[in-house]
């Protein structure tokens, strides 16, 4: 495949001091397997299938059903289909009363309604962009011993909801993040977007600055070869991929395009002109106390400097020679080497230091700070800020293929560049025009997102496709390689690709095609001679039933207790740690009121090292890398924390407080409203009857416990006629609806 026209004539220009080169050793010799091996083919428009009536996806879908002589199961009653589709796009259970109404509707388009609908909601971003901070590796804590707080990376979990919810079309996207800073330097969104790569994790205190540099390269490199590319790129760091067509030379020219960033925790989030007033009152406060903070750093300049240092002599013997250099010497690899040094300092902050002052310079330290507290109504307050990456100029330090990934054993010299087996033609590009970055990072996000690249669509489309049935066509999402699994469906899979990258890679245009298949509204229903013939359901002969993930179990149990705060963006939440879990190093900031406690879990704080409890037993994957499909276990630390959590009793007894206003003490009808708020459909007359039998049985047991002084949980407002008992027995039903299948499943 040849990649001659990746860019449009004049785009860049081609006097660049570097290129993208092919392989410096010999050149490469593929196999013919290798070469012709279906995911490094052009994305062809395939041919429709005879029986193309309808949605083209359902061609595709019976012409391999019919070859096992399959077919389609019959569509999912309208309850199954609301629920679905709601889980689907918000991860929120639908009301009654949305639910009544798509019944009610019988016009052809009803179910695409529901689906336009649901993608116009706000809560839609919140959902899809839980799936990608899992491939983004997203937490809010720099990881490894100390675990520190990041305090702006929640910046980037709002920018993708935002992309999300706007449909921000996936070229950009990708662009953004791989090089907003350079293609949009100007735009704080499109520099807080390189976040994505700002998601490592990070040895705060390391010693040795360069093999932890290396270790964010390779990070860096794992993640955009798995995530973009569909590619194991991280099994060619040591030597030549032993399946897939990627060099080891490969692994580096994709890490060289990265070779000269570095972390940029300062992205301002004002405008031009908020920014200049911001300054002008800052530049007012400072000569105002300009006197004040002098003093205050002449008490602290022995501490500051003996902390520069202690902390200097900590690092390797290369970090210190570069320190000793006068800076107009230093290489930008010293540069780089000592911008993490001084970033790492970032923690002995003022107050620190302060606190280790002694005896009168602490006295006049603490007298200065009451003096330099009467100006603050004067400060204009801190900065807004983000975080992302950056590069501290145009000339970027070489990069080598390493021996066994090793920094301190560097090989070949490399420069940026693609895949050998794409055949990309080696050309210039120049930087941006402002010369102050490499410009690499633009040329790999432009060809990232080339139209004729065959991988960036594909990849995309079927992470779609996994999110929406538990599984894609190819059902390894990371992974479109030789280990990897073969697409069930080649030709849809090119057919999607083809759509989304030619209309302007919509991903909600994706959505409303997918879900108005027929194979995704089919039902759910074991068919046991389908099962004989394809028991894993590779050929979509039903929909697959779906656990919901710990995040939407939770979000759906908050929704029908009446309790979520749907307020968007914003710091993280901390809600209450379970009774006698250990506070996690770095801390964990309980959030003081209930109503923030009960926001959606996007919105709770990502600590790398010791994840929320009931969302980590629920599988929330390790965040120290990127993960492309979620495992589901079924663990009793699950049932534990949805049967004993006074956040689930909790929330059961909101639930009944809602059943009880909807239905007052008519016994029937809170049976009938629990049903409905949880599953959205009537109880059937068993249920009924068993609901019925078991308040009576409860309320008696429950009467007996208050009678021995225990502690029972009712709704606090009853109507007349019905006892604090009933409301107790009331709240265990609710609570035993919670914890049931079908409410944390999607069928």
């Amino acid at each position: 495949m040849k990649f001659g026209a990746v860019f449009p004539a004049g785009a860049l220009l081609l006097s660049a001091a570097w290129a993208l080169s092919a392989n410096p050793r010999e050149a490469p010799r593929f196999s013919e397997r290798q070469r012709s091996y279906w995911a490094f083919q052009p994305v062809a428009a395939p041919a429709m299938p005879a029986d193309a009536a309808g949605n083209p996806i359902d061609a595709f879908i019976r012409a391999r059903l019919a070859a096992k002589q399959l077919e389609l199961s019959p569509r999912a009653d309208k309850v199954t289909l609301i629920r679905r589709a709601s889980f689907d796009l918000t991860g929120l259970p639908p009301t009654p009363e949305e639910v009544d109404a798509f019944v009610r509707d019988d016009a052809p388009d009803a179910f695409a309604k529901l689906v336009d609908r649901l993608l116009a909601s706000p809560r839609y971003g919140e959902r899809w962009a839980r799936h990608w901070l899992d491939l983004a590796r997203y937490a809010e804590s720099e990881g490894f011993k100390s675990d520190e707080t990041r305090p702006n990376a929640w910046r980037y979990r709002d920018y993708v909801i935002d992309a999300f919810n706007s449909d921000k079309p996936y070229d950009r996207f990708v662009q953004e993040q791989i090089a907003g800073d350079e293609l949009w330097p100007e735009s704080a969104e499109a520099r807080v977007a390189t976040g994505f790569n700002r998601h490592y994790a990070d040895e705060t205190n390391a010693a040795i600055l360069m093999q932890r540099r290396s270790e964010i390269l390779l990070d860096i490199t794992d993640t955009v070869g798995a995530t973009f590319m569909g590619l194991t790129y991280g099994c060619a760091k040591c030597h030549d991929h032993k399946f897939d067509p990627i060099l080891q030379a490969d692994y580096y020219r994709l890490q060289a395009f990265f070779a000269n960033v570095t972390e940029d925790d300062e992205v301002v989030l004002l405008s031009a002109e908020e920014h200049g007033e911001y300054r002008r009152k800052l530049a007012a406060w400072q000569e105002a106390t300009a006197e004040i903070r002098a003093e205050m750093q002449e008490l602290l300049a022995e501490k500051r400097e003996e902390t520069q240092r202690d902390q200097i002599h900590r690092r390797a013997a290369e970090t210190q020679a570069a320190y000793a250099k006068p800076p107009e010497q230093r290489t930008m690899y010293e540069r780089l080497m000592l911008q993490k040094h001084q970033w790492a300092l970032r923690y002995f902050t003022d107050e620190k230091l302060a606190a280790s002052l002694k005896d009168e310079k602490k006295a006049r330290y603490k007298q200065l700070e009451q003096e330099l507290a009467k100006f603050a109504p004067q400060h204009p307050g801190d900065l807004p800020l983000g975080s992302g990456l950056a590069e501290l100029g145009p000339e970027a330090p070489p990069t080598h293929v390493l021996s066994l990934a090793n920094f301190l054993a560097p090989q070949q010299e490399v420069q940026p560049g693609f895949p050998s087996i794409l055949d990309a033609a080696p050309a210039r590009y120049s930087p941006p025009a402002n010369g102050k970055t490499s410009g690499r990072r633009t040329a790999l996000a432009l060809w990232l997102t080339d139209p004729d690249n065959p991988l960036t669509g594909r990849v995309m489309v079927n992470r779609l496709w996994h999110y929406h049935f538990g599984q894609g066509i190819v059902r390894t999402p990371s992974d479109f390689g030789l280990m990897g699994e073969r697409p069930t469906h080649p030709e849809l899979l090119d057919y999607l690709t083809k759509e989304f990258v030619g209309n302007g890679w919509s991903l909600k245009r994706m959505h409303r095609l997918i879900m108005n298949s027929e194979a995704y509204r089919q039902a759910s229903a074991h068919v046991a001679a389908a099962a004989q013939a394809d028991p894993f359901n590779k050929l979509l002969w039903r929909f697959p039933p779906q656990r919901l993930e710990g995040e939407a179990v939770r979000d759906s149990m908050l929704a029908v207790a009446g309790k979520l705060n749907t307020q968007m963006g914003g710091p993280s939440v901390f809600p209450t740690l379970p009774a006698g879990a250990a506070e996690p190093r770095g801390g964990w900031h309980t959030s003081p009121s209930e109503a923030e406690q009960n926001r959606r879990s996007i919105y709770i704080f990502v600590r790398r090292n010791a994840r929320y409890p009931m969302l980590e037993s629920f599988d929330m994957p390790d965040t120290h890398e990127a993960c492309a499909r979620r495992n589901t276990t079924t663990s009793a630390p699950q049932a534990l924390a949805l049967l004993n959590s006074r956040h689930t009793v909790a929330w059961a007894k909101g639930f009944a407080g809602r059943v009880v206003a909807r239905a007052g003490a008519d016994r029937a009808r809170q049976v009938e409203e629990a049903y409905r708020l949880a599953y959205s459909r009537p109880p059937d007359a068993w249920e009924r009857d068993t609901a019925l039998t078991f308040f009576d049985k409860q309320s008696r047991i429950i009467a007996e416990r208050a009678a021995a002084g225990e502690t029972i949980a009712a709704p606090e407002r009853l109507p007349a006629g019905m006892s604090r008992e009933h409301g107790a027995a009331l709240t265990d039903f609710c609570h035993a609806l919670l914890n049931s299948n079908e409410f944390v499943y999607r069928n």
